[in-house]
């Protein structure tokens, strides 16, 4: 039998891949597992602005098509690509436990966000990352970057900009986690919804489903169900920077969430706390609390798009 898994083409996404065909051939002997490389609408225009390219799912939905082509037989993307609805015919197999989802500093000196000088240039292609640095600091310059991981860690590393902003996650995954100069704190810069964590999608039905189900890790899932109910209240994958985070712990369910203006001036902040199989309508809960708080007032038009595809 063969499995062919379908993913990006960049290193990280085919980091993520390997992990899947190693699990898969470690659970199976003898299976064959092959990774076919699909390009995306998100990775054909890199020096256009994430959020200008418009869409949702901007790095999965040619993935999804080959998919439901049958080209593909399991699709592993990170799990904060994808949009808050699943299309017709697919399902979410599994979700493995979680990388660490927080997001970093990386400088050439290792230099703490706070110790950065007034007007640093900060790296990233984020609206999340860049709303919040700028609430908290808002004397420091934001450049918009794309580029895989190690396209931005160069660009650092000539001058272009004075620290970068990614995900520990990203870095960990392709074992350059010596870079990092800080762990940032969620009440500094709170991460993507499902970020960290892998999202591996199949057809409704599919025998496929059951073979890949060890992978599948509840805790993490219940995260990312509540994280993505949150996402989805707001209106979807797209539109807003928007972080969520939450934690489980036996039964229980945290959730952080955070709506801010592109320009950091404005910001709304919230936490939730309640059993673990609300985790969807807490979710929801805690979405429509920020909004009556002044969230709406910030919402931007539906043609943005939010922070996918940015590690």
């Amino acid at each position: 039998m063969t499995i062919r898994i379908g993913t990006r083409g960049s290193a990280l996404a085919l980091a993520q891949a390997e992990w899947v065909r190693r699990k898969l051939e470690e659970r199976y002997p003898g299976i064959k597992v092959e990774t076919v490389t699909i390009k995306t609408s998100g990775d054909r225009f890199l020096s256009t602005p994430i959020h200008a390219i418009g869409g949702k799912g901007i790095f999965v939905k040619e993935i999804e098509e080959a998919l439901l082509r049958k080209e593909i037989d399991l699709a592993v993307h990170s799990m904060k690509d994808l949009p808050t609805e699943t299309p017709a015919g697919l399902t979410l197999a599994a979700v493995p436990e979680r990388e660490d989802p927080r997001d970093v500093l990386v400088t050439l000196n290792h230099r703490s966000l706070k110790d950065l000088p007034s007007g640093a240039r900060i790296g990233t292609g984020s609206l999340r990352r860049k709303a919040q640095i700028l609430h908290y600091r808002p004397d420091l310059s934001i450049l918009p970057i794309r580029g895989n991981i190690d396209t931005r860690l160069k660009k650092l590393e000539r001058g272009e900009v004075d620290a970068l902003i990614m995900a520990a996650a990203g870095l960990g995954r392709l074992e350059c986690g010596q870079r990092i100069s800080e762990y940032l704190s969620p009440d500094i810069c709170l991460s993507a919804v499902a970020q960290g964590a892998l999202g591996l999608e199949s057809r409704v039905g599919d025998p496929l489903i059951a073979q890949v189900a060890f992978l599948h890790y509840p805790p993490t899932a219940l995260q990312v169900l509540a994280e993505r109910a949150f996402l989805r209240r707001l209106g979807g994958g797209c539109q807003i920077p928007v972080g969520a985070r939450a934690w489980t712990d036996d039964d229980k369910i945290r959730l952080l969430g955070v709506i801010c203006e592109v320009d950091g001036r404005r910001l709304y902040r919230g936490e939730i706390t309640g059993s673990a199989n609300d985790a969807e309508r807490l979710g929801q809960e805690l979405a429509e609390r920020l909004l009556k708080d002044g969230g709406a007032g910030v919402l931007v038009p539906k043609d943005r798009v939010l922070d996918h595809g940015v590690s």
